[in-house]
C-alpha cells in the first residue's frame, strides 16, 4: 500500500485512518521511526512502564531467596 501524506509546517504527519486502525495506533500512541537504505520506516511501538527498586528491596529479596544447606544439597542431588 502506498499513500501520500503532507508534512505540516510543524513537521507533523497525519496517518490515514485505515492505517491507524490496521496497526492499532491510537491518539497519543508511540511509533518508532527508522532509516533503512535511505527510506523512512514507521513502526508501532510498545511503551512499558519500568519499576525502580531500592537497594534495600533487592537485599530483602536476596535474603528471602537464599537457600539453606539442606535445600542446596537436595537441589544439587537432583541435578546430578
Amino acid at each position: 500500500m502506498q499513500q501520500t501524506v503532507l508534512v505540516s509546517n510543524r513537521g507533523q504527519l497525519t496517518l490515514p485512518a485505515a492505517l491507524r486502525k490496521r496497526f492499532g495506533l491510537q491518539c497519543g500512541g508511540a511509533v518508532i521511526l527508522e532509516e533503512h537504505n535511505n527510506e523512512l520506516v514507521i513502526k508501532p511501538a510498545a511503551v512499558l512502564e519500568i519499576e525502580m527498586y531500592t537497594d534495600s528491596q533487592i537485599a530483602q529479596w536476596d535474603a528471602e531467596d537464599r537457600l539453606d544447606d539442606s535445600e542446596r544439597s537436595a537441589i544439587l542431588k537432583r541435578l546430578a
